[in-house]
C-alpha cells in the first residue's frame, strides 16, 4: 500500500505492506531509532509516538493507520541540536538509566504538555506515569524532572 505521511515534519511517501506495524516503519524504514519496542503489547509504552496530536503505541498500530496523518517521534523534540526543556529536566535529575524507557515517556509527556495540561503534584505526575514502565529509575528522578519549574 502507498503510505503518505509527515514524520518529524517532512513529508514521507512509501509502499508498505498492509500489516507493516508503526513501530517497525519508523525504526526500519525511516532509520529513527529512538522509538523503542519493548513488549510488544502496549503495556510498557517505550513506543509511544504522537499521532495527530495524541500519544499513541507504535507496536498496536499499522504504518498504514498513520497515512495522511502528522507523526512525531522523540527525535523531533532536540531543535538545532539543543536538547528541549523537557530533555533538559530529565538530564538534571538524572531520571534516566539505561533510557530505553525514557523516549516513548517523554513522547507522553510532549502530548500533554501540548494539550495545556501539566502535572502539579507529585501524585498527578505518577498517574500521569503508570502508562510507561520503567525497570530503573524507580520513577522518583522523572517525577522531578516533571515537577521542575525551570
Amino acid at each position: 500500500m502507498k503510505l503518505k505521511v509527515t514524520v518529524n515534519g517532512a513529508a514521507v511517501e512509501a509502499d508498505v505492506e498492509p500489516r507493516l506495524l508503526l513501530c517497525d516503519f519508523i525504526r526500519h524504514h525511516l532509520k529513527l531509532t529512538g522509538t523503542h519496542v519493548g513488549c510488544e503489547m502496549g503495556a510498557c509504552g517505550a513506543c509511544t509516538v504522537i499521532l495527530d496530536g495524541e500519544p499513541i503505541r507504535s507496536c498496536l498500530a499499522f504504518a498504514v493507520q498513520a497515512d495522511g496523518g502528522e507523526l512525531r517521534t522523540v527525535e523531533s523534540l532536540a531543535e538545532g541540536g539543543k536538547m528541549a526543556p523537557l530533555q533538559q529536566a530529565f538530564s538534571r535529575h538524572h531520571a534516566l538509566q539505561c533510557g530505553f524507557c525514557t523516549p516513548g515517556i517523554l513522547m507522553t509527556l510532549t502530548a500533554v504538555r501540548e494539550r495545556g495540561e501539566w502535572p502539579t503534584s507529585e501524585s498527578e505526575a505518577r498517574e500521569l506515569l503508570s502508562g510507561n514502565i520503567c525497570r530503573c529509575t524507580g520513577y522518583q528522578a522523572i517525577v522531578d524532572a516533571i515537577l521542575d519549574r525551570r
